[in-house]
């Protein structure tokens, strides 16, 4: 994939967003839908929590299972220590990634090689998408980090001119208005309905 990607982006005010969003849902929220497909609330916190652990060991380059797993293999859920796992290796992930090394070089995520920078800014665009799934799905007010989701834009536009089928890198684009909001452009390239209620 042949995209602009950033020299360097401070993923912290995204994953702290993120982690705002998980500390805001309620427990009997956990089976609720989501605009992710075959994912309830707790099997997107599940993954969200996979995956800042997977980009955070991509960031330090420490191949291993957690970056050789493909994301699809299962479908995740969380654990009984969720709430105090997720926002500390969401902010581990900021850290890891504040470094500018992170961003360069090779590294692997989800089983898939690929430059430091390009994994940066999948990171940034799993933290946007993600996050407007869930608080979608638990009726929460959302505005992500400016500078992610122009990231986010960038990466999902790229990948959508790409993609053989025509569809987005989660699923086929759905169609939004050229002067839609940046975020409603980013989620239709996502492949979701930016009007999707629960």
């Amino acid at each position: 994939m042949t995209t602009d990607t950033p020299a360097t982006l401070d993923l912290g005010p995204q994953a702290r967003i993120v982690a705002r969003l998980a500390a805001g849902v309620p427990d009997d929220r956990l089976a609720d839908r989501t605009p992710c497909p075959g994912h309830a609330v707790r099997n997107l916190l599940g993954h969200l929590t996979g995956l800042a652990v997977a980009f955070r060991d991509a960031g330090r380059k420490e191949l291993g299972p957690t970056t050789d797993t493909d994301p699809t293999a299962a479908v995740p859920d969380i654990g009984p220590g969720w709430r105090e796992e997720l926002p500390r290796v969401l902010d581990e992930l900021a850290a890891v990634w504040r470094d500018p090394a992170a961003w360069t070089g090779a590294t692997r995520a989800g089983g898939v090689d690929l430059p430091g920078a390009a994994a940066g800014a999948v990171a940034a665009d799993e933290l946007v998408v993600h996050g407007w799934d869930l608080a979608r799905a638990t009726g929460q007010a959302y505005r992500p980090d400016p500078a992610a989701l122009r990231v986010s834009y960038a990466f999902l536009l790229a990948a959508a001119e790409e993609t053989d089928r025509g569809g987005g890198l989660f699923g086929p684009v759905v169609p939004v208005p050229d002067d839609a909001p940046l975020l409603d452009r980013a989620v239709g390239l996502s492949g979701r309905d930016p009007g999707w209620t629960p």
